[in-house]
């Protein structure tokens, strides 16, 4: 299977081999793209995560063919060519064509009409031979054509040149159905046609929902001249043999019957998984954004979660994220809410207001303007609160801060998501952060997957500090998980801070094998050794302190790596964090937009250029924050060619065209 994922791929079989053996034994993914280099040949971690689903897709592939032989043989029908092409079959799709015609099956009429011994007839006229037509009763006639029609059904030709034609040339229709569509969500769809090769992702999902809720009826149309020369060209109706009539009959049956819809169904499955696909990636894409936003640290932060009726909780937190002090104002009560912001931030020396950006967002903005205008040295920022009602009522939460009522947690949430959004964004269900699309729609293993894995791979390349990380953060951390991170923890509580990587081997159930996987992505300051403060392996330890030896301070990798007999990725690697010791790559990025006055729609004019956020990226464009209530649409057509868009980019954008009644905002890509 190397030779085929090589092919898949299109790697060197060197990397390839390397990675899956590496993954065989058990190593995780960012440990394998960080401190296995040499083996896989530098493969990044994107890759290597594509090289892992192409492998556990291959084994998956396998074990189907496995059973599917097994199947066959104890069926007694599996015969040398048979099993050829099953052994040659790439694909899950060719395999089950394969299989079809002999996969034990509900009762059909074909099932019917054999049982009463028709198959011979139905044979016959397959064979469209010169002989005379018996005298057969017209029930025996139409069940043998139901046995003829049900096995050109089942051709695995045909099924697959016609599923091949209907992707390329097939086109799908909707128009409006019985059910409520009140608020005309799906009104693009009610009289909608497009060629499948050039529907996107979203509207084939929109399409899904909609004909799940019975608003849209949905169909797939494919020419006569598609279909036809596929079915006759392959079974070839006699015109000169007595049997011409009862094949052609039985063909035109099979293909309204059977084929088509069939068809039909596996080509709306196939749009739907490639689009249910492209969300789970724009998903996780995000989520990458979201969580390697940089840090505003340092910082005692007001934290503002936004409502009318029951108020807008406060909290404020000290720069370690501790909860300095709670209260709640009303919107409506403009003295007494101001009199609150204004002796809050006096007393806690606040240095930022975060405000969630949910119902009444938008006053609450307004209220924090009127607030700076005598505030100067104060400023705000907008900060999506997804997820955080899910955080407050979880256990976590309830365990975090006992002494808070679920409503004022919102609140510190918000406030933690600006100190350091990755911390605080474990915390919470991947899926509940909202930065995708029809995420509701997706399969729930798929996406969880995915999302958990973009949540690994950003925890291990920013690096944890041992010492203040809470659990959540812990268990994504390589080769730890959730119960070994709530036994770190608890052996800090009852030993004191950790002096070093080394004494992690002293938790009780965290072996050799952990400890290697999770060493090099934790990070002890101030410690008995300067190294675990940094990306070094401990395993690299060594080699770091020869070169720290060295006197010259310029070192030629290539030359050295043979010195120190180590390889040259992995000696570059530690000759950067002897530089940069500890870096965390979100400082590289630029810090969020902080703002002191609120802007409205009547701000805006076509023309005008500003800077936004990226809040959300889908596949039709980006929806930018620019301090207004709604957000702007950035339309893929706007965006230069091999721009690519991330959530928390901060972007130069042109008020295109305003829809004030509709509050909507185009954009265009302003040159940076």
């Amino acid at each position: 299977m190397i030779s085929l994922l090589v092919q898949r791929l299109q790697l060197p079989n060197h990397q390839v081999a390397g990675a899956v053996q590496l993954l065989e034994d058990g190593n995780t993914l960012p440990f394998i793209a960080r401190y296995r280099k040499e083996a896989t040949g530098g493969l990044d971690e994107e890759q290597l995560r594509r090289l892992q689903a192409e492998w556990q897709a291959l084994k998956a592939l396998q074990e189907r063919r496995e059973t599917i032989l097994e199947s066959l043989q104890e069926l007694g029908v599996l015969t040398p060519g048979l099993r050829q092409q099953l052994e040659q079959a790439g694909t899950q799709t060719a395999l089950e064509d394969l299989y079809l015609p002999y996969r034990p099956k509900r009762k059909t009429r074909a099932t019917v009409a054999r049982e009463k011994g028709l198959q011979g007839l139905a044979d016959r006229i397959l064979s469209q031979s010169q002989a005379p037509l018996p005298a057969a009763s017209e029930e025996d006639w139409a069940g043998a054509r139901d046995i003829v029609a049900e096995e050109m059904a089942e051709t695995p030709a045909i099924r697959g040149a016609l599923r091949e034609k209907a992707m390329r040339f097939g086109r799908l229709r909707s128009k409006r159905a019985k059910g409520e569509d009140e608020k005309q969500v799906y009104a693009n769809y009610y009289d909608f046609q497009s060629g499948l090769a050039q529907l996107r992702a979203h509207q084939t999902l929109a399409l899904d929902r909609g004909e799940k809720e019975k608003v849209l009826s949905v169909s797939v149309d494919l020419e006569e001249r598609d279909w036809r020369p596929l079915v006759w060209g392959h079974f070839r109706p006699q015109p000169r043999s007595p049997w011409h009539q009862q094949l052609t009959l039985a063909l035109e049956d099979g293909a309204k019957r059977l084929l088509l819809p069939a068809i039909e169904r596996e080509v709306r499955r196939q749009l739907s998984e490639e689009a249910q696909r492209q969300a789970i990636t724009s998903f996780a894409v995000n989520l990458r954004g979201l969580l390697t936003i940089p840090p505003l640290a340092g910082r005692t932060v007001l934290g503002v979660d936004p409502g009318f009726r029951t108020g807008c909780k406060l909290a404020v937190v000290d720069p370690t994220g501790k909860v300095l002090e709670t209260d709640t104002l009303y919107l409506h009560q403009d003295r007494l809410a101001l009199a609150a912001l204004e002796r809050l931030c006096t007393k806690h020396k606040v240095n930022l207001i975060a405000i969630g950006n949910g119902t009444a967002s938008r006053e609450s903005e307004q209220l924090v303007a009127t607030f700076l205008k005598t505030n100067k040295e104060l400023a705000y920022l907008m900060v999506s609160e997804a997820g955080a009602s899910v955080y407050s009522a979880s256990p976590l939460a309830r365990a975090e801060l006992p002494e808070l009522d679920v409503t004022l947690r919102g609140a510190v949430s918000i406030a933690r998501r600006v100190q350091d959004p990755l911390a605080e964004l474990v915390k919470i269900e991947p899926r509940s952060i909202g930065v995708g699309m029809y995420q509701h729609d997706l399969p729930p293993a798929q996406l969880d997957e995915a999302l958990g894995g973009v949540v690994e791979s950003v925890v291990n390349q920013v690096g944890v500090d041992l010492n203040t990380a809470s659990p959540a953060l812990l268990a994504h951390v390589a080769g730890i998980g959730p119960k070994l991170a709530e036994k770190i923890v608890a052996h800090r509580n009852q030993q004191g801070a950790f002096r070093s990587r080394a004494q992690l081997q002293k938790v009780s159930g965290l072996g050799p094998k952990s400890y290697l996987q999770a060493a090099g992505f934790l990070r002890v300051r101030g410690g008995t050794e300067t190294l675990d403060a940094s990306a070094i392996h401990p395993e690299s330890y060594p080699i770091a302190r020869a070169i720290l030896a060295r006197k010259q301070a310029d070192h030629d990798p290539a030359q050295l790596s043979q010195e120190l007999k180590v390889g040259e990725m992995t000696l570059r690697d530690i000759l950067e964090q002897l530089a940069r010791p500890g870096r965390d790559p979100r400082e590289d990025l630029p810090a969020p937009i902080l703002r002191q006055d609120v802007l409205s729609l009547d701000d805006l004019q076509p023309g005008l250029v500003l800077d936004g956020t990226v809040r959300n990226v889908v596949d039709f464009g980006a929806f930018v924050d620019l301090g207004v209530k709604q957000d702007g649409l950035l339309h893929r057509s706007q965006v230069p060619r091999g721009q690519r868009l991330a959530v928390g980019q901060i972007v130069a954008v042109e008020v295109l065209e305003i829809d004030r009644a509709r509050g909507r905002i185009a954009l265009g890509w302003q040159k940076q």
